[in-house]
């Protein structure tokens, strides 16, 4: 059964905004007592944080659909909805986030670092919100915004500072196991290792990390055995471990040929060069695995490597190996340059950029595109007029009707207003007042101007009582 996964894609899709409330207060003798809509709840995001106790991806393998919650619709009495739940998904330390094109999207290193992979929608307003001095009474409330979704690649590359390469049955896991307290599971045939192991190393004074990355054969850097689907955890590493064979019993194999052919794997997966090199011959204890070491060593060292003989059986060796990755893995830590918080960085928008674009697209639509527009549309209620019509005097005062007028739309053109695979199409009409025109100016409710049958009745009792107290003498009402 897979207990390790390392690369997983992943379907999120954040939590939609709760629409707004279009509603009027109502009491005794106060059958319009103005708006009191309420505002749609935010949607959930969808976040990733990275967990230093969690190793592997399998539990997105078996999930891979994730979303947010949505957020709650407004209710009248100016009672906003309920903002919608996060979603927070736990990573392992070192995950790194691509779109299904392969562009990193973020690199998640350090307990506790996050990206939002998918941002919830933005609630809509009610009409207490929308309410002014000129529109009264809206009798329209804006729709909350949709979530975005979208696919992602989720990879994992282990943090470590020291990778073991070589053969399989080379003795790494043996040698990681000794080193470290880390229990992976050994055995005498090929391939025992199945998944990165991770141990804790400690000399002296430095702590640091090792893992043992399996499976690298001849092609391994383009698809053959194991090596490729484990070859970027070696990508973060500051030293490399060459573990060599000298008791190999294949006949065919050697260790400086087994090195020679890691290396070429190393070279083609590229982005390694840089990196220190260690040569561990292991497996010393058995004699002809002695004598090979030695006739091999002079060879190894004219290469320019640093050569330890050691053995994972006999424990041999590795105080000197260990203290020796200590000291380059210290080095490496040094030279990095000193960590520093990021960064924010403000890009206001220019004051005269209207935010949108008016292209005309062959088959004779214009189109529309632009943040602003796009969110209007979204948050529009076509079924309501007032609402259309609210929606045409918020492009109309953004410049869009002037900029179809100068693009050369005519009365009667189509417009389509977002991307072409979801855009709200219209046939143009510059004067157009979408039925709202019953309401006046669009947003007013004339029933706050026309007169109540009650007070016209006050008026009409206290115009006839004056009338009457006139017939005295010179009696004129204050």
């Amino acid at each position: 059964m897979t207990t390790f996964v390392d690369r997983v894609e992943l379907h999120v899709a954040a939590g939609n905004g709760g629409h707004g409330c279009a509603s009027v207060h109502r009491e005794k003798f106060k059958p319009l007592g103005g708006p009191d809509g309420g505002n749609g709840g935010r949607g959930g995001d969808v976040i990733l944080v990275v967990d230093q106790s969690i190793t592997t991806l399998l539990e997105y393998h078996h999930s891979p659909h994730r979303k947010a919650t949505n957020g709650k619709p407004g209710e009248g009495g100016n009672r906003s909805g309920k903002d919608g739940q996060d979603l927070i998904l736990p990573v392992p330390d070192g995950t790194v986030v691509l779109d299904k094109n392969g562009e990193v999207l973020a690199d998640l290193v350090g307990h506790g670092t996050s990206y939002v992979a998918a941002e919830g929608g933005r609630g809509g307003l009610g009409n207490a919100a929308l309410a002014s001095a000129r529109r009264k009474a809206p009798g329209f409330a804006l729709l909350g915004e949709p979530g975005r979704s979208g696919d992602i690649v989720l990879e994992l590359k282990t943090v470590a500072d020291v990778a073991l390469v070589g053969y399989p049955s080379a003795g790494k896991s043996s040698l990681i196991s000794v080193l470290s307290a880390a229990k992976p599971k050994i055995a005498d045939y090929p391939f025992t290792t199945l998944v990165p192991n991770l141990g804790v190393v400690t000399a002296g004074s430095t702590v640091y990390t090792i893992a043992d990355v399996p499976g690298l054969i001849p092609g391994a850097s383009q698809g053959r055995g194991l090596g490729l689907e484990f070859l970027r955890h070696v990508e973060r590493c500051s030293v490399l471990v060459h573990v060599l064979d000298t008791a190999t019993l294949e006949s065919d194999r050697d260790p400086v040929s087994d090195l020679d052919v890691i290396e070429e794997e190393l070279k083609q997966y590229g982005g390694l060069d840089d990196r220190p090199r260690i040569v561990v011959l292991n497996k010393i204890d058995i004699p002809d695995g002695q004598d090979l070491a030695d006739m091999i060593r002079p060879d190894l060292e004219e290469r320019g490597y640093r050569v330890f003989e050691v053995s994972a059986v006999a424990r041999t060796g590795l105080k000197e190996l260990s203290f020796a990755l200590a000291e380059i893995v210290s080095k490496a830590r040094a030279a990095k340059p000193k960590e520093e918080a990021t960064r924010i960085v403000i890009r206001p928008k220019a004051v005269d950029d209207a935010g949108f674009t008016v292209t005309l697209e062959e088959d004779g639509l214009f189109r529309v595109r632009g943040e602003k527009p796009e969110r209007w549309v979204r948050q529009t209620d076509f079924t309501n007029d007032e609402a259309v019509g609210y929606l045409a005097d918020r492009l109309s005062r953004l410049g869009v009707e002037e900029e179809l007028m100068k693009a050369g739309a005519r009365a009667g053109d189509g417009v389509a207003i977002g991307p072409e695979d979801d855009a709200v199409v219209f046939d143009w009409e510059p004067t157009m007042m979408a039925g709202a025109e019953m309401l006046g100016r669009r947003g007013e409710d004339h029933r706050f101007e026309a007169p109540r049958p009650a007070a016209q009745r006050r008026k009409d009792r206290d115009a006839e009582r004056d009338e009457a107290l006139r017939e005295f003498e010179g009696f004129e009402p204050f």
